[in-house]
């Protein structure tokens, strides 16, 4: 048995075909997958796809053109130059239309390689009689067929493929992840992205010839986005990719011996297997990952809801099940949100029941604060009042500092919602020493002036003076102010305003 294992992998490497295509795929795989990586990042992928199918144009060209004058079918280097041509001629035709129209770059590669590509079938339809092409060969490719010539052309390739990567990385990384930043610090990114796109059509012209159009465009996307996959960083990405390129090209071969398949579809099918692999058990990216992500995943909205069921409490112990019927769930499956919450610091378990650590009642209070602010809106707006509850409990999640802040002084700052419960004040956000507005404070707030508009200083407050905030007056919209010295003042809306202060605490009855 290990015998025949032995053969089934010893005997196809003392063939020189196996050899030759082994050689050959590999130095093709190592430099599309190395591009690759920068083509991916760019959203570049199109672009590979365009040019290969552009490159029949270049090939019909240069067949015709040594048929016509010289009597010489199927002449390796004059394909080789006109499909060269044929690939810049896109390049510069994608760029141009980009850029003097208002189209994105996908739709104008789309427009002119399609265009070249039919240019292409045109002249060898035309043309019928003098090219003998054939077009299965180079769509789909002979990967077991490599010549000495192909190996020539492809070592030729990489080689000043590799050398202007490794040169000029730096430069590719930045214009790949920071265009504005590169252009900003005087980086001819134009420049650079023509020296990718031709990077990528002298990929593709000399692997075309071996691997054909599908194994060129595979070969070019999905080893990096296989090795995308496992790695953040723009070197290392690039040599997985390499790894990941050359295993599809031996594992491929390997598959192609034995099934008497097709060399280009096997090694397709091997690198697609390999990609879908690392899809799964990726560390980070992975689908198994994220899986176990969202299990471990709290919802932030059920971790509100339980801390607003707490804090309703007003400071006793909560049971698991009363929390559970605030919340609506089930107290077994609350067990592990209750856990996640107490590891983060927001909650304490006792045998009564669980109650809220400091850091749980800032919390609460900003989801408390929210569900009363958008009560009283939703009353101001018309809702009837039996549906109020309900719909401010869908909204009470969005609590963001602005959009509270915006609906409080909207609604002109008031102090009770419409079942007469006091609306608390937002003491997360207001930490000590941090510098508001007056009309930002509630009653019992003490702070030191910092500065004062204009329209302010009739008022009789000073910069650093000590107040306190007092109750607001009758209608609710001006703030009684207490000096340090006794003396009270009364602020309309525009002043409370205008007068900016350093928050410091509240009082303990506030």
């Amino acid at each position: 048995m290990i015998e025949l294992v032995a053969n089934a992998f010893i005997e196809p490497l003392r063939q020189t075909f196996f050899q030759k295509a082994l050689i050959g795929g590999s130095i093709a795989a190592v430099v599309c997958s190395v591009v690759g990586c920068l083509v991916i990042l760019r959203r570049m992928a199109f672009l590979g796809d365009a040019l290969s199918h552009a490159m029949i144009a270049g090939v019909a060209g240069g067949y015709l053109f040594m048929k016509v004058l010289f009597d010489i079918e199927a002449h390796a280097p004059a394909m080789l130059v006109g499909s060269l041509i044929a690939t810049v001629i896109t390049v510069t035709s994608i760029g141009f239309v980009s850029r003097v129209s208002r189209l994105k770059d996908d739709t104008a590669i789309g427009i002119m390689y399609t265009g070249v590509f039919a240019a292409g079938v045109v002249l060898v339809s035309i043309f019928r009689n003098y090219i003998h092409i054939d077009l299965m060969h180079f769509i789909m490719g002979d990967v077991l067929g490599v010549a000495d010539h192909d190996l020539w052309a492809a070592g030729l390739a990489a080689s000043v493929v590799l050398s202007t990567i490794i040169l000029f990385f730096r430069q590719f990384q930045l214009t790949s992840f920071d265009p504005v930043m590169a252009a900003a610090i005087g980086m001819p990114v134009v420049a650079i992205e023509y020296a990718l796109t031709t990077c990528v059509s002298l990929v593709v012209v000399s692997a075309v010839s071996m691997v054909g159009v599908i194994l060129v465009v595979g070969l070019l996307i999905t080893p990096a986005a296989t090795a995308y996959l496992l790695s953040d960083r723009l070197d290392r990405m690039m040599a997985l990719s390499a790894v990941f390129g050359v295993s599809s090209v031996v594992g491929g071969l390997y598959l192609c011996m034995w099934l008497d398949s097709s060399g280009g579809g096997a090694i397709m099918l091997f690198c697609t297997f390999q990609f879908l692999v690392v899809l799964v058990i990726a560390p980070r990216y992975g689908l198994l990952a994220r899986w176990l992500r969202l299990r471990r995943m709290v919802p932030q909205q059920l971790i509100e809801d339980i801390l607003g069921a707490v804090v309703r409490g007003e400071g006793a112990p909560l049971p698991l099940d009363k929390v559970a019927a605030f919340v609506q769930g089930e107290a077994r499956g609350l067990g592990r949100v209750v856990g996640a919450m107490e590891r983060d610091g927001l909650l304490h378990s006792t045998p009564e029941g669980l109650t809220l650590t400091p850091a749980g009642v800032r919390e609460a209070g900003r989801v408390l604060r929210a569900h009363r602010l958008w009560e009283t809106y939703l009353q101001h707006v018309g809702m009837p009042p039996n549906e109020l509850h309900k719909k401010a409990h869908a909204l009470e999640h969005v609590h963001d500092e602005e959009s509270v802040e915006y609906l409080d002084d909207l609604l002109g700052r008031p102090r009770l919602d419409p079942h007469d419960a006091l609306i608390p004040d937002d003491y997360a956000a207001f930490a000590p020493d941090s510098v508001r507005s007056i009309s930002m404070l509630r009653k019992g707030a003490r702070a030191v002036i910092e500065s004062m508009d204009p329209q302010a200083t009739s008022v009789g407050l000073a910069v650093g003076d000590e107040i306190t905030i007092g109750p607001a007056s009758d209608d609710d919209t001006g703030w009684n102010v207490t000096r340090s010295d006794g003396a009270e003042f009364s602020l309309d809306h525009r002043a409370a305003d205008a007068i900016r202060v350093r928050f410091k605490s509240y009082k303990d009855d506030a």
